[in-house]
């Protein structure tokens, strides 16, 4: 029909006469402004018997009603992914080109698709209307909580070839499967020190900044990462459920547990070159080789007495803010008492 002729040839002219009054969006045909128009309305008349889904348009339920027939008949050329609509294939084809078009007028970040900058905005907007009632965790994406109450189900269905080691998550996984390739393909700009993820290196980063917003209301002392923080809670507790199946020897956290062991197996044990001395870790090796050392590099800004190592440092420092550690004899709580001079 030549009607239909006319209303194809719009699309050619770039003219879009007909606009929402609600949202300002544009359509070419008027057609489009009332389908448009029921989005607004709330009123989603199409639902599917399969999971309840509902929808504005009988169109989109149509879409939908394939991805539960497990046809995947669109297929991208460089990777081979599949997909259930042809829609979704060319989505994901951006991937592949490089292109990311869609930026954060708040952070500059950029992404491939426009759907994905929405989805970024909210975490600026603070509003986390999602909550686990299990352990009242928010979050700002139903998706980002789907995936946590994982957790709380206990099951790993997950599991690394390598090592064995089990997770929730397929994500999960594939963060850890980079450890056994050795790749650290991320650096700090700082300090040079490389990482396997991209949010171990976010993470490091914070130490540079100083920042250590997550304070104990015990002792004082602050972390940069909440998870410090609540490891750190645990020496508090006077709890120490971890113990060594070998001397007997309990710790207040697993970790500490794990490095101990090391004494007992031999295994990653550092040993100083210069006086056969073994350490657990190489972070207590290298604050001993301080001791073989003449210079005396890190001085008090107060006093001026200079110190071998950073940590001696940070002990002597303690003098001149008058902060004491006093223990507890009934339960071993370590609580900082601030001494103020008349």
């Amino acid at each position: 029909m030549k009607a239909n002729l006319k209303l194809h040839q719009v699309i050619h002219t770039g003219e879009r006469p007909f606009s929402c009054d609600l949202c300002g969006k544009s359509f070419s045909r008027k057609d489009h402004l009332k389908q448009h128009h029921l989005i607004h309305s709330g009123v989603k008349a199409y639902s599917c018997d399969q999971c309840g889904r509902a929808f504005t348009h009988s169109g989109n339920l149509q879409k939908h009603l394939v991805t539960h027939s497990g046809i995947k008949a669109y297929s991208c050329d460089e990777c081979g992914k599949e997909f259930t609509e042809k829609a979704n294939l060319k989505l994901h084809q951006v991937i592949h080109t490089g292109e990311r078009p869609f930026s954060c007028g708040l952070c500059g970040k950029s992404f491939s698709q426009k759907n994905h900058l929405k989805t970024h905005q909210l975490i600026h907007s603070g509003v986390k209307a999602y909550s686990c009632d299990q352990c009242g965790r928010a979050f700002t994406h139903s998706g980002n909580l789907q995936k946590h109450l994982v957790t709380h189900s206990g099951i790993k269905a997950y599991s690394c070839d390598e090592c064995g080691k089990e997770f929730t998550m397929k994500a999960k996984l594939k963060q850890h499967q980079v450890i056994h390739t050795g790749e650290r393909p991320f650096s700090c700009n700082l300090c040079g020190k490389s990482f396997s993820l991209k949010i171990s290196l976010k993470r490091h980063q914070l130490i540079h900044s100083g920042v250590k917003a997550y304070s104990c209301d015990q002792c004082g002392k602050a972390f940069t990462h909440r998870g410090h923080l609540q490891s750190h809670l645990v020496t508090h507790s006077g709890i120490k459920a971890y113990s060594c199946d070998i001397c007997g020897k309990t710790f207040s956290q697993r970790g500490h547990r794990n490095t101990h062991l090391r004494i007992h197996t031999r295994h990653d044990v550092y040993c100083c070159e210069q006086c056969s001395k073994e350490f657990t870790t190489d972070a207590k090796l290298q604050r001993h080789m301080f001791t073989h050392t003449e210079g005396r590099p890190y001085k008090c800004d107060l006093c001026e007495k200079t110190f071998k190592s950073p940590h001696y440092l940070r002990r002597h420092q303690q003098i001149h803010t008058r902060k004491r550690l006093y223990k507890c004899s009934y339960c071993e709580v370590c609580i900082y008492i601030v001494i103020i001079l008349a």
